[in-house]
């Protein structure tokens, strides 16, 4: 039976980001959903004072729709999801970036919904809490400081992390290309940019929330690393492979490797549609792979 991909956003991100890559997948003959997980797409908060002209105090102090969002409902939301697309045939659950967190989580309480597992240099922590990975050294090159300058008022105030995204502050616009699309034009720089919102929620999970063996570790695995991401540096994508690995040696990750940075592969997706179109009958994990970027 055909599969269905079910693809989960990152931080910041919506299912909006993806309209590309299912394009590029269904013209592949595959069937995909997007998921946006609470509190984003049509749910998020975009407030007048992030309009122009902006109001650099309102938006600092104004309400967010994600505020009091937690993992677990991301979790149940993405069950939901995954219980009716099931009833279809098989699903193979992508996750990029922060999205792994939440896949992680519902793979270790619903691993019957799910024949594959796919991360796209996405999270998924085994031995550390998310949080304490950035103080290891795999993420030494990544400031989170670099962005200061485009944060919105005080998360411990607001309850969610808010960035303005549409600052015109040269060097936080220089800081957040580097970091999500440092080989891509400005022009494609700005358009992605345009479809990030500006809330996140606070929850990044526990110990409880890391891939746990008995569940999700008897599903099927790929890791697609992006070989020049600097957001999530491919030191770090290669330490939570080992790590799950690790974890479960019996049912290793079945690597590939995408050239590009942390959103090129959605920007020109026709490379990492072919990537995930393969898994559709992949039944196992496999050797690892390369696909050269168009």
């Amino acid at each position: 039976m055909q599969p269905t991909f079910v693809l989960v956003h990152g931080a910041f991100a919506n299912s909006f980001s993806f309209a590309p890559l299912q394009a590029e997948l269904g013209l592949l003959g595959h069937r995909s959903v997007a998921v946006d997980l609470p509190g984003h797409g049509f749910q998020a908060t975009f407030t007048r004072a992030y309009q122009s002209p902006q109001d650099p105090e309102g938006l600092a102090t104004a309400p967010g729709s994600i505020k009091g969002v937690t993992l677990a409902d991301n979790v149940a939301h993405l069950i939901g999801v995954l219980e009716r697309a099931k009833r279809n045939g098989p699903v193979i659950l992508v996750a990029h970036s922060r999205g792994g967190i939440t896949v992680t989580a519902a793979a270790n309480a619903r691993p019957d919904l799910i024949d594959r597992l796919v991360y796209v240099s996405a999270w998924c922590p085994v031995h550390l809490d998310v949080s304490d990975y950035y103080a290891e050294p795999e993420m030494a090159t990544v400031d989170p400081a670099a962005f200061a300058s485009a944060l919105a008022g005080n998360p411990a105030d607001l309850g969610l992390l808010r960035v303005n995204f549409r600052t015109a502050n040269p060097d936080a616009l220089a800081a957040f290309k580097a970091a999500f699309l440092a080989d891509g034009t400005d022009e494609q720089f700005h358009t992605f940019l345009n479809t990030f919102q500006p809330d996140e929620n606070l929850d990044v999970g526990g110990s409880a929330d890391r891939a746990q063996a008995a569940t999700w570790g008897r599903i099927p695995k790929t890791y697609i690393r992006l070989a020049d991401d600097t957001s999530l540096p491919p030191a770090l994508q290669d330490r939570l492979i080992r790590e799950g690995n690790e974890l479960t040696p019996d049912n290793p990750y079945d690597v590939r490797t995408l050239a590009g940075s942390h959103l090129q592969w959605l920007v020109s997706p026709a490379p990492s549609a072919r990537a995930l179109g393969e898994l559709a009958t992949l039944p196992g994990p496999s050797a690892q792979t390369s696909f050269a970027a168009e």
